[in-house]
């Protein structure tokens, strides 16, 4: 079927090309602009119904009318010359407020999506008076506009809503802030907007620059990204339309997250197959461009298309998480996968069969073998020394998986602003005159067992004790739902509701509290920021358990067929599981000691097991299978182990470091658990690439001989000739036992370890 694909591709490639530029500009205009209706915004919506934080939020959508898409914001009203407020001020705040919720807010228009699928955020926002500061210097308004609040018809929404608050306070001699996930959000944009468009500009011009290098073209350097973001396109748009279709809801991260997987592993195949075309190129000068794309294309996407299944294995595994997040990002990011798997099987060779030699221009490189480079000489050491470099390696990723020892996971999203941004500055006054959990309360929602309506009065006993708990700062008093069904009572902490302590706090406590004095023949649960990532804890840690194991076994099933072996394999994921060990060490090691992080992100071990393990499967399998194809031929087991890495490394490094870009941009994001994601990543990926690939699985290979392919057997054919098959007939490449300079001439050498 691969060779099918490619066959189709590379006979007809004008028309793939065509079908792929449809099929990518409609997808991906799709994807854009519906994408902000696919995902959702809410954590505590991922949770399976059996958590407590889970059941408050049902309680709180059936009787308070709270939905996963509102958007509390909380107001700040004082005097700009500073004076205290006094009685009027109150009054005239209040008033003020009154007006506001009666004012429709008017969504902006704008050009960037067209009225047809625009979604209008206009709406009333509800506004009314919370609390005034002990000292009288604020007074607090709590505000909601419901809608997504990465969707930028909501933002531009809330910030017409701010404009309008700020000027009608102004009017009368007031000044106001404004906090909140969503004032968070927008304030954080805006402010890293510039940078981000940077950022993303310099990702893109290294990558055309590491291309220019190592090609020595421009067409080689641009068309890659050119034709990855045609499928990509396509990819992000297929996810979002099947969401929508099936009606799942995907977080607000994973489209950009799907966004920089498929430019690194689209860029990485696109790689595989120019080094191996030009490699076939220089020996094959009379052959056909078009003839030598279906012989590259037939022999790279039976590789390609085994470290794709890898990720789709291990990223389908999350089908299997109990937290919805994960649910749901393991199979979009597997769907994603596997078009840009057909993108690869197709579009890239029909390019290269249009573009043929001229993929090279300028580059005279096709004119003349290479000289011995770094790669070979790494290659004669691997063969010559390779105990030395798996004792080396291991001692390295050993090393660096000693950063384990002690780590924690952080459960709080720590606000994107980091204190810059006006919405963490209104945070920080408030803090300062009331407790820390003011703007963001846990709240204990209470219903009858019978559906039944529920006394105010028989809440005074669950009030006190929740009063008495130690770092509750404030209990508000009960307020009854308009159904009278439900009473909910909020809990001001005198922690940072994100803060680890307010986490242990709410499901300790707190929980225990609610459990030992809540009136009998009702319900309580404990909802909030608090609660949510409490949950989410219990949640992450359970799907752990259950998810690693599973995603190891498909992903050593897959090798196990790839490369018809029981011991490569084995030894592919043993060095797999190091690297992985060693990159989350590292970043445990840099978040608590460089970055005074108190943990890592609850969400980077499972994402760094499948990134670093998956796409790092995908450079070993590319090794493996180089030197089992180069095994196949007569010679020196070691002697084989040289000439592909001296084929492959070139072709590992490069895709590395273009991998290692892609995520690293995430580095600059605003947002800490994305920093986090980005710089572990980036690091896993050139660990697999530099330290797992082209060291440590070769200089095994070399050790193990061709008893790594037990038990099975890497046998060499007759001289001359290709096992299986493979690569034979008129269009076959040459065969690893012709030195480089003897290529097209009909002399046959003995193989050197550093040929």
């Amino acid at each position: 079927m691969i060779r099918a694909l490619t066959g189709f591709a590379t006979r007809s490639p004008w028309k793939v090309i065509a079908l792929w530029a449809v099929l990518g500009i409609a997808l991906s205009f799709l994807g854009q602009i519906l994408v902000f209706r696919a995902t959702q915004p809410s954590n505590a919506a991922f949770l399976p119904a059996q958590y407590d934080s889970a059941a408050a939020l049902k309680a709180a959508e059936r009787h308070f009318g709270v939905t996963p898409d509102t958007n509390p914001l909380t107001v700040l009203v004082a005097r700009t010359d500073g004076e205290p407020l006094s009685a009027d001020d109150e009054r005239r705040i209040d008033a003020e407020a009154a007006k506001l919720s009666r004012r429709r807010v008017e969504m902006p228009v704008t050009r960037d999506t067209p009225p047809l699928f625009a979604r209008d955020h206009s709406q009333f926002p509800r506004l009314g008076p919370a609390t005034t500061a002990p000292d009288r210097s604020f007074r607090l308004l709590s505000a909601e506009l419901t809608g997504n609040p990465t969707d930028p018809g909501l933002q531009d929404t809330y910030r017409a809503f701010r404009d309008h608050a700020r000027a009608a306070f102004r009017e009368a001699g007031l000044r106001t802030g404004f906090t909140g996930p969503l004032a968070d959000t927008v304030d954080a944009g805006d402010a890293e907007k510039t940078r981000s468009l940077v950022a993303g500009l310099v990702v893109v011009g290294v990558i055309v620059l590491l291309h220019v290098l190592v090609f020595r073209s421009l067409l080689a350097a641009l068309l890659p990204l050119l034709a990855v973001s045609v499928v990509g396109g396509a990819a992000a748009g297929a996810v979002v339309v099947a969401a929508l279709l099936t009606g799942v809801e995907l977080s607000p991260s994973t489209p950009a997250l799907i966004n920089v997987v498929l430019v690194g592993i689209g860029i990485d195949y696109f790689l595989f197959l120019l080094f191996r075309f030009r490699e076939h190129l220089r020996g094959h000068p009379g052959q056909s461009g078009r003839a030598a794309a279906a012989v590259v294309a037939g022999r790279v996407g039976t590789a390609i298309t085994s470290a794709a299944l890898t990720i789709v294995a291990a990223f389908a595994t999350l089908g299997v998480a109990s937290f919805g997040q994960f649910r749901v990002l393991g199979p979009a990011v597997a769907v994603s996968v596997l078009v840009m798997l057909l993108g690869s099987l197709t579009l890239l060779p029909a390019l290269l069969a249009v573009c043929g030699h001229r993929m090279f221009w300028p580059s005279r490189t096709l004119e003349r073998q290479p000289p011995a480079g770094a790669a070979a000489r790494l290659g004669g050491l691997t063969a010559r020394r390779p105990l030395l470099l798996v004792l080396a390696s291991t001692a390295l990723l050993g090393a660096l998986a000693a950063g384990l020892a002690g780590m924690r996971m952080d459960y709080g999203q720590g606000g994107p602003g980091g204190g810059r941004t006006a919405s963490a500055r209104t945070a920080a006054e408030i803090a300062r005159a009331l407790p820390a959990g003011t703007a963001d309360p846990a709240t204990v929602f209470v219903t009858a067992d019978d559906g039944g309506p529920v006394a105010v009065e028989r809440l005074d006993g669950l009030t006190r004790a929740l009063a008495e708990v130690h770092g509750v700062g404030r209990v508000a008093p009960p307020v009854k739902s308009e159904d009278g069904r439900a009473a909910r009572i909020d809990l001001f902490l005198a922690v940072d509701p994100q803060h680890p302590e307010a986490r242990d706090l709410v499901s300790g406590p707190v929980r225990d509290a609610v459990a030992a004095h809540r009136p009998a023949g009702t319900e309580a649960h404990v909802g909030g920021t608090a609660a949510v990532f409490a949950d989410i804890s219990a949640a992450v840690e359970k799907d752990l358990r259950v998810v690693f194991p599973v995603a190891a076994a498909l992903i050593a099933l897959i090798l196990i067929l790839l490369l018809r072996s029981l011991l490569a394999p084995l030894a592919l994921m043993a060095a797999v599981g190091l690297g992985f060990a060693a990159t989350l060490g590292a970043a445990a090691f840099v978040c608590r000691h460089a970055l005074g992080r108190p943990g890592v992100d609850f969400t980077l071990p499972l994402v760094l097991f499948l990134f670093v393990v998956a796409l790092g499967t995908d450079y070993n399998i590319l090794v493996a299978d180089r030197i089992r194809e180069e095994m196949e031929r007569p010679g020196p087991a070691r002697a084989a182990v040289a000439r592909a890495v001296r084929h492959t490394a070139p072709a590992i490094a490069t895709a590395g470091l273009v991998l290692a870009v892609s995520f690293g941009s995430l580095a600059v994001n605003p947002a800490p658990s994305t920093r986090q994601t980005g710089f572990a990543t980036a690091l896993g990926i050139l660990l697999s690439a530099f330290v797992l690939s082209v060291v440590l699985v070769p200089a095994l290979a070399a050790l193990l001989g061709r008893s790594l392919w037990w038990p099975g057997a890497a046998a060499p054919s007759a001289p001359g000739h290709r096992s299986g098959g493979r690569g034979s007939g008129p269009g076959a490449e040459p065969g690893a036992g012709q030195r480089a300079g003897d290529v097209g001439s009909g002399r046959t050498r003995p193989h050197s370890p550093v040929s």
